[in-house]
């Protein structure tokens, strides 16, 4: 019995030696499975318990990853999470000033407040339309609280995220900057309603949608500003139809 005890003793001990020495890599799959494939991380270094990458994404299977978050993402992971117990802390100084902060278990999770500073031209990185009118400027992406909750195996979600998109131009357009907007995020279940408005001209947009599954369904309407008509007229085109509403002339976005 003494010699059972003695092997029980040194596989819990070689199990914990095996699992405190798992390499950072090991989270690359799960966060591709988890994220259908939209992100990714390039250049892991350290483990899975205290390491760092570049948060990446492709806009498919064939083509290279590129990064979508300038500066490197770290990570702390108690190994509590072993015992279901989440406490993980994320810090990316490129971004945002304090650390982001994970709490809860397996089934349900909060995201605590913060913020992150990012380069609007990352947004080419998510595909059509973004990587045509390839924007730039400066985005803002805060919240309070975010909840994540796994129900049947499906993640629910709630909070509200506001991304305010500052001085934003576009390779397409001679005129910049466009303008400032804000978009709005108010998330339950598998679910986002979405509101878009402008903050300042010339290009004014506004309109609503809902983010179902990674799904976006969005309609809203785009003009120029009084005397930016002409100037405007190339990118509205593209944006969508014309159409006459209330005596004036916008471009229709159907998304």
């Amino acid at each position: 019995m003494r010699g059972l005890g003695w092997l029980v003793a040194g596989l819990i001990a070689a199990g914990i030696t095996a699992l405190s020495s798992m390499p950072a890599s090991w989270l690359v799959p799960l966060i591709e499975q988890q994220t259908s494939g939209h992100l990714s991380l390039a250049e892991v270094d350290g483990s899975l318990w205290n390491g760092s990458a570049v948060v990446a994404t492709s806009t498919s299977r064939d083509e290279p990853l590129t990064a979508l978050v300038p500066g490197r993402l770290s990570w702390q992971i108690s190994p509590s999470v072993l015992m279901g117990i989440v406490d993980i802390d994320l810090a990316n100084p490129s971004v945002t000033q304090e650390p982001i902060r994970i709490r809860g278990d397996w089934w349900d999770v909060e995201i605590g407040p913060g913020s992150l500073n990012l380069p609007a031209d990352g947004l080419s990185a998510l595909g059509a339309p973004l990587n045509t009118l390839k924007p730039t400027g400066l985005m803002k992406v805060a919240w309070q609280s975010v909840g994540l909750k796994n129900h049947n195996e499906v993640w629910q979600t709630t909070g509200k995220i506001t991304i305010d998109l500052m001085q934003v131009a576009s390779a397409l357009s001679p005129v910049k900057p466009l303008g400032s907007y804000r978009l709005q995020f108010d998330w339950f279940d598998r679910e986002a309603r979405l509101n878009l408005q402008s903050l300042s001209g010339p290009l004014l947009i506004e309109g609503n949608g809902r983010l179902v599954d990674g799904r976006l369904k969005f309609n809203g309407q785009a003009s120029a500003q009084a005397g930016f008509e002409s100037k405007l007229n190339a990118l509205l085109v593209l944006l969508g139809q014309r159409r006459n509403i209330d005596g004036r002339s916008v471009t229709v976005l159907e998304f």
